[in-house]
């Protein structure tokens, strides 16, 4: 059972976001407040800097994540101005930066809204050249756009969604991750309807009834995606600085918990609030559901795949190191 102790989530500093485009892919509801550390934020897409992530052939194997390991001779670094998967004089023989970590991890399977994410050894001063000595090609070939958490960590992510079973081989001067996206499962949470949409693969396979944030604790707007799930967590007003014993004070037992942010907010069941979902919100964040659809989402719903929240109140811009999508 996890346990979410008084903190206050560590947010990944977003203070001097870059973009640059590329192209390749109580018991009325409970809201808690976790400490979401490094593997969190380890949670993002990246890709070489440019124009299209096209493989150098329709089977692309699995690399070792080892730094050690040799580069692939035909896994170049691609500049700006050629694209990805092509040989160009002007590719650096030496990359910018020391060792970096990759996430998705070598050999994952990741929902479509997973970002790549790569954390430097050290503060990167040359943001451009880092970005050049990164290698990604994928199956197919998808759009999408580097942007910067801060100093030590680039991400990159499509434009649109990863397609379902894209497969995706990141190189970071040797530092390597190959990974591939499962179903394209999304879950639309719709605050005019009170009602969460779920599709796979662009059918629609379940639609739950669902309680969101009440007023004054407003679900924002937004793409979410999954960063954990827990089976069993204790939920404590407490984190975030209202006393347990106040009328908006909570400690409870919560099953079936799904993070998706890093400030609290999850999809869980809510036997206490059942006859609340699909006609008004009542919770403190979180999206309720009834414990037997609770079970499908959490068994159904891992790392990466999206939750969509939309015609609600504000926008899920807070810099807690998953509004990846909220990012321009």
């Amino acid at each position: 059972m996890a346990t979410w102790p008084h903190c206050t989530p560590t947010p990944a500093a977003v203070a001097d976001l870059t973009l640059r485009e590329m192209y390749m892919r109580s018991p009325t509801g409970i809201r808690a407040t976790a400490a979401i550390g490094a593997l969190a934020v380890l949670a993002a897409l990246m890709v070489t800097p440019h124009a299209l992530a096209d493989p150098e052939g329709s089977d692309v194997p699995p690399v070792d994540p080892s730094p050690t390991e040799a580069v692939d001779p035909e896994a170049v670094w691609a500049p700006l101005d050629q694209t990805a998967g092509t040989v160009d004089e002007t590719v650096p023989d030496t990359a910018p930066f020391s060792l970096a970590a990759v996430n998705p991890s070598n050999g994952s399977t990741v929902g479509v809204a997973k970002p790549i994410v790569i954390a430097f050894a050290a503060p990167i001063a040359d943001r451009s050249a880092a970005e050049d000595a990164i290698h990604i090609s994928s199956d197919p070939p998808v759009a999408g756009k580097f942007y910067w958490m801060n100093d030590s960590q680039v991400r990159w992510r499509p434009l649109a969604f990863w397609p379902e079973h894209t497969t995706v081989n990141v190189d970071a001067a040797g530092t390597t991750s190959s990974f591939t996206t499962g179903d394209a499962l999304v879950a639309t949470a719709d605050n005019n309807t009170h009602q969460m949409t779920i599709t796979r693969n662009g059918n629609v396979e379940q639609i739950f009834p669902m309680s969101m944030g009440k007023p004054g604790h407003d679900t924002p707007d937004g793409t979410y995606y999954v960063q954990d799930k827990f089976s069993d967590v204790v939920m404590d007003s407490e984190t975030y600085g209202v006393s347990n014993e106040s009328p908006e004070g909570y400690r409870l037992h919560v099953k079936l918990a799904v993070q998706i942010d890093n400030s609290g907010n999850f999809v869980h069941s809510a036997p206490w609030s059942v006859a609340d979902q699909g006609n008004r919100n009542v919770s403190h964040g979180c999206i309720n559901i009834s414990p037997a659809d609770a079970q499908w989402f959490y068994d159904n719903f891992g790392i990466g795949d999206p939750i969509v929240v939309a015609n609600s109140v504000g926008s899920y811009t807070q810099n807690d190191g998953g509004q990846d999508w909220q990012i321009d």
